[in-house]
């Protein structure tokens, strides 16, 4: 949840004609990783959980490559997009032991 809300800040940063393009795709794709991980918990099963756990891990690698491109695009400054990428690799870090966790575990 932290990481979506810095990436609304991030996004409120965006040039005001990206608004339907890049910053919505952005806010998506953030949006998309606890969103995931909440309805994957919310399931019956161990499989289907980690199904959503690694829908999770692809909107992760969606929203880097958002803001990438935002840096590439030069709309924002390599330390601002270093700092939230950094956010990234730590949930990415978060996910990938939630998934080996949820997979060796008996129950979910």
């Amino acid at each position: 949840m932290t990481l979506v809300e810095e990436c609304y800040q991030f996004s409120q940063r965006l040039p005001r004609e990206e608004m339907f393009g890049i910053t919505s795709q952005l806010r998506r794709s953030a949006v998309s990783i606890p969103a995931n991980i909440a309805e994957g918990y919310g399931r019956d099963s161990k499989g289907a959980y980690v199904n959503f756990l690694k829908t999770a891990q692809g909107s992760l690698k969606e929203l880097e490559t958002h803001v990438i491109l935002c840096q590439r695009l030069k709309f924002s400054a390599a330390d601002t997009v270093e700092a939230l990428l950094a956010r990234c690799e730590l949930v990415g870090k978060m996910l990938l032991g939630l998934i080996r966790n949820v997979q060796s575990s008996g129950d979910v």
